[in-house]
């Protein structure tokens, strides 16, 4: 047989070489051996340290609490493995400069002595490193606080004037009815205002998933409530465009964000409008696997080639590039779709042949406590109210959305009176208590919330008075307002039509 023993001089010298710093020391804790990174890491002469104890190494404030430390290891015999990246270790220097430190320990038995081998290693680089870490997350930490801050004030004020300019153009187009040519000019203009509404919201979407601003809340909602909203809400679009909709009736109970799932799904149909020149967008919910439910946005449209489909989630991507006569929009739809399913933990399909058109699913868990003796039926069509001599109290601290808002209301035949705080709204209560519906901002002043001014007004008047909370803030803070049978929360811009269906649902409400 071959002898593969290495010679004794290959070992020493491999022992001397060690990156690591290698300290064999007695159970007196007397240093017998040091190789030569232990002088170049710590600044003794070789050799001088042989014969020494080894608190020498240590810093004088942990030399009481190290010995302690050394007797009960050498007396237990543990391997210790590498330590000291909590920084909690640290060497002295001959200089008496200090690093941190790692250390490994072993117990050797040589008959009749027992030994502590040492493995030294300085960490100096990896504190460093990790100081630097932690530095840039701190860093970027306080860069997406700063920008969730900036974003819950941009959500805001870059609403405001939208606001403005689409309640405007409401109260104009009612007012000259009778010149076709005005009302031409008022339809491109309100055309335009809202693809400015839809850029800014898609803008302002994407920027809060990607800071990390939005946060899922889950709860058990049914299907058949958000259906009919997204079939109020698209049937004047289709209709407009000469498309049927169709809204398949669901009356499942779904577990997730019901806010979020809604913004999926108008995205979804948004696109499906847009890219259907003729035929049908359908909404319909199936059954799938066992406990999930499948919703699936159909259309006769344009159809996406199999060469696009891996690109139709990226930002400012549309079928068919720029030569494509249907392009419209900025590509921005799909991309927070994406997100917002990532952000669920939902699956997205997606099926589509180039003439014929396509099909996006969207698969949710049904609810654990959903039965089918609990499930909800599709609401019946709501009737119209007459405003007749309601009385409304605005309160809006923007002068431009206070005196838009009130030209519409007014223009409709309502009785309105505007104020720009809760002060104002108060003290007119106290003068004139007779109020049939509030309309009031979110965000009123530094201090103030629109839901503040609802529960002030509702105390002094002593009844749940019928209320619209307008805002353009559409952070989590908003969505985790309890929910409240006589309040409805309208997101800015909202456009004239949009604002006065609404005004009519809630009068007629229970």
């Amino acid at each position: 047989m071959h002898d593969h023993a290495l010679p004794p001089e290959v070992i020493r010298i491999a022992l001397e070489e060690a990156p690591d710093a290698m300290l064999v020391v007695d159970a007196n804790g007397t240093i017998r051996y040091a190789n030569q990174t232990v002088t170049e890491l710590f600044g003794h002469p070789h050799g001088e340290l042989v014969g020494h104890g080894i608190e020498v190494l240590v810093p004088e404030r942990f030399r009481k609490a190290h010995t302690a430390y050394r007797e009960r290891f050498t007396r237990d015999r543990q391997v210790r493995p590498m330590g000291g990246h909590r920084l909690e270790l640290f060497g002295r220097r001959a200089d008496g400069s200090e690093f941190p430190v790692a250390i490994s320990l072993k117990t050797v038995h040589c008959p009749p002595e027992w030994f502590t081998v040492a493995a030294i290693r300085d960490m100096t680089t990896h504190v460093r490193t990790e100081s630097k870490l932690r530095e840039a997350r701190d860093q970027a930490d306080h860069a997406s606080l700063a920008k969730s801050r900036f974003l819950a004030t941009a959500s805001h004020d870059l609403r405001q004037p939208l606001q403005t300019l689409a309640l405007l153009n409401g109260a104009l187009r009612r007012l000259v009815t009778d010149r076709p040519a005005v009302t031409d000019v008022l339809a491109q203009q309100d055309h335009a205002i809202t693809s400015m509404s839809r850029l800014l919201n898609a803008l302002l979407d994407i920027s809060k998933l990607e800071s990390g601003a939005v946060r899922p809340n889950t709860t058990d909602f049914t299907l058949g409530a958000l259906f009919e909203e997204l079939r109020e809400e698209f049937s004047s679009l289709a209709q407009e465009k000469g498309l049927g909709f169709t809204v398949t009736p669901c009356g499942e109970s779904v577990h997730s964000d019901p806010s979020l799932v809604g913004q999926i799904l108008r995205n979804l149909l948004s696109n499906a409008i847009k890219y259907t020149g003729q035929g049908q967008v359908q909404l319909r919910c199936l059954h799938q696997d066992p406990g999930l439910v499948r919703i699936e946005v159909l259309d006769t449209g344009l159809g996406i080639p199999a060469d696009q489909l891996r690109y139709i989630y990226d930002e400012f991507f549309q079928v068919g590039g720029p030569h494509n006569p249907a392009r419209q929009g900025y590509g921005l739809g799909l991309s927070i779709v994406k997100r917002l399913v990532t952000l669920l933990d939902l699956r997205l399909e997606v099926q589509s042949e180039v003439g014929r058109g396509s099909v996006f699913a969207l698969t949710l868990p049904i609810s654990q406590r959903a039965t089918a003796a609990t499930r909800e039926m599709a609401p019946q069509p709501r009737a119209e109210a007459v405003p007749g001599q309601v009385r409304i109290l605005l309160v809006e601290d923007d002068a431009g959305v206070r005196n838009a808002t009130s030209m519409l209301l007014r223009t409709e035949g309502y009785d309105v009176t505007a104020v720009a705080s809760s002060t104002e709204a108060l003290e007119q209560l106290r003068g004139d208590p007779r109020v049939d519906m509030l309309i009031t901002d979110y965000h009123l002043g530094e201090s103030t919330k629109g839901s503040e001014v609802i529960a002030a007004v509702r105390t002094r008047l002593g009844r749940p008075v019928k209320a619209v909370l307008m805002t353009g803030d559409t952070s989590s803070a908003v969505r985790r307002l309890p929910p409240d049978p006589h309040t409805r929360i309208a997101s800015k811009p909202l456009n004239a039509d949009e604002l006065l269906r609404l005004l009519r649902e809630l009068l007629v409400a229970a």
